[in-house]
């Protein structure tokens, strides 16, 4: 992608040509989107050369993104324009080129609502003009939610249309395998499955009827004149009133004291009760259940960025993170049992080696080894699905180095068809369609088999570990399918522990947190 494709637009809004063009990298976290600020004029000029000012605005200065995925560029500009026009503070599309991944938007300064908060705290003291900012960023939060959220065109959403079942395994899933594996927590696999069953039954009880921001955070509020403007909700989805807030008073690096984050609750609950009558304790029968999955999810975003992909940037969140499990083991009291999962949050808590690892990883390039899943007897059987147009094959991180890659690319391809552009090879509809074709199959048959010698000869070995990658690609659809039906196979069998993970699902959803 070009950044001439962004000078075109910037030309044909402006009616004339950018004279600067800035990177922004230091926005990108971990979505992998280009983004750059393009500028006309010496005013601008004079501005971006002495490190410029968060309430200058341009009347000729506005930030471009490029980015390859169509549907979620595609969530946002449909956002963006929708929750303008129920006078909502988000930037304003000024031009785009689906085809080629760009688009450019309204210039919103420098400065966003963490770095604020940076700038202005002592400890636990927090300077008044921050703790405002928060509560307009509070008050403006069940706009989004409710009075935006009932006509919103929820067709768009990117990757589903709902925090629904499939949504909250994504995040229960990070956490487990790139957290707390990599971490070195031990747990116990089949009570930590039921644990996050009865989690799971118990979020979906709550009224969930409204839009879910997804990350409704502090790097995602851009402070302009002292106004707050909102950012990055492309991941946006119908759900629960409770994780947006669990995200704001949560976010790790914020670190807000306890008694601030109670302060701003209490502001929002009373706005809910003017809205839509919710009483206060009614909304907290849930709040704290989405509090831990909030902080699940962004630890594996975290242990995915920085023990996996060896990012040890992404790793300085995480004691903030046990601060906030801390405080909740000690503090807040849940209305289900979750014995296993409290038992993985205390390991975690009291894990020295695991805080050891993570300064060892803000002092050098690269954080040294984890230490090894526990030990099992059985054989462990590693399925993938990838993309091979977007990374190819998981590196084997087991030092085994065996196994077999699949590529399904020769198979009938859902994603051709615009009805499965939005579902995955999980999907009931997708299932259907693969299992109408007589190849897809026989494919699966021949790769079932293969995979059954080399586990019966591994076993009468002695081996512990092999894995099966099965691509396409995009990662979305076929094969998706396959490892989930090699998955299934296999947990049939005897001696054997299957670990299934989709590696493009697991980061199109860590995309939408901007981790």
């Amino acid at each position: 992608m070009s950044i001439d494709i962004l000078k075109r637009l910037f030309e044909q809004y402006f009616h004339a040509p950018p004279e600067r063009v800035l990177p922004l990298q230091g926005q990108l976290g971990g979505s992998g989107r280009v983004i750059v600020r393009l500028s006309a004029g010496e005013q601008d000029k004079a501005r971006l050369e002495s490190g410029g000012q968060s309430d200058f605005q341009s009347s000729q200065s506005a930030i471009g993104i490029l980015y390859d995925v169509r549907e979620e560029n595609v969530a946002f500009l449909e956002f963006s324009r929708h929750f303008r026009r129920h006078g909502l503070p988000v930037p304003e599309i000024y031009a785009d080129d689906l085809g080629h991944g760009a688009y450019i938007e309204q210039d919103l300064g420098d400065t966003t609502l963490f770095e604020f908060l940076v700038a202005n705290r002592a400890g636990e003291n927090i300077a008044p003009a921050v703790v405002d900012a928060y509560l307009k960023v509070v008050k403006m939060l069940p706009r989004f939610q409710i009075e935006a959220g009932r006509d919103l065109n929820y067709k768009v959403c990117y990757p589903r249309g709902s925090f629904d079942r499939q949504s909250i395994a994504w995040d229960l899933n990070y956490f487990k395998y790139y957290f707390l594996r990599l971490a070195g927590i031990a747990f116990s696999e089949q009570a930590l499955e039921n644990d996050f069953s009865r989690l799971t039954k118990f979020l979906l009880t709550a009224p969930r009827d409204y839009f879910l921001y997804r990350d409704y955070q502090s790097r995602n509020v851009m402070l302009n004149n002292g106004e707050p403007f909102f950012l990055d909700y492309q991941g946006g989805r119908k759900g629960a009133l409770h994780y947006d807030i669990a995200s704001l008073l949560y976010d790790a690096k914020a670190d807000l004291p306890p008694e601030l984050r109670q302060k701003l609750l209490d502001h929002y609950t009373e706005a809910l009760r003017g809205m839509i009558g919710m009483e206060h304790d009614a909304f907290m029968h849930h709040f704290y259940a989405f509090v831990y999955v909030r902080i699940m999810q962004a630890l594996g975003a975290y242990g995915f960025r920085g023990f996996y992909e060896r990012k040890p940037h992404f790793l300085q969140s995480v004691p903030y993170a046990v601060k906030n499990l801390r405080w909740l083991l000690a503090n807040a009291t849940l209305p289900i049992a979750l014995p296993a999962l409290t038992s993985a949050f205390q390991g975690i808590v009291d894990s020295k080696k695991l805080l050891s690892v993570v300064a060892e990883g803000d002092r050098r390039s690269k954080p040294r080894e984890m230490p090894p899943a526990p030990a099992t007897d059985k054989l462990v059987a590693r399925i993938f699905s990838f993309s091979f147009h977007r990374g190819g094959p998981p590196k084997d991180e087991t030092g085994h180095g065996g196994g077999f890659v699949f590529d399904a690319r020769s198979l009938p391809n859902p994603g051709r068809e615009e009805r499965f552009k939005m579902l995955t090879g999980k999907d009931a509809a997708v299932i259907d369609y693969l299992r109408q074709h007589k190849s897809v199959d026989e494919y699966l048959r021949n790769a079932e088999a293969l995979v059954d010698a080399s586990i019966s000869n591994y076993q009468s070995r002695g081996f512990k570990s092999l894995t099966a990658s099965f691509g396409c690609t995009g990662g979305q659809h076929r094969s998706v399918y396959l490892a989930e039906q090699m998955a299934k196979h296999l947990r049939t069998k005897e001696g054997v522990e299957v670990v299934l993970r989709h590696i493009e699902l697991e980061k199109m959803e860590l995309e939408k947190t901007g981790r």
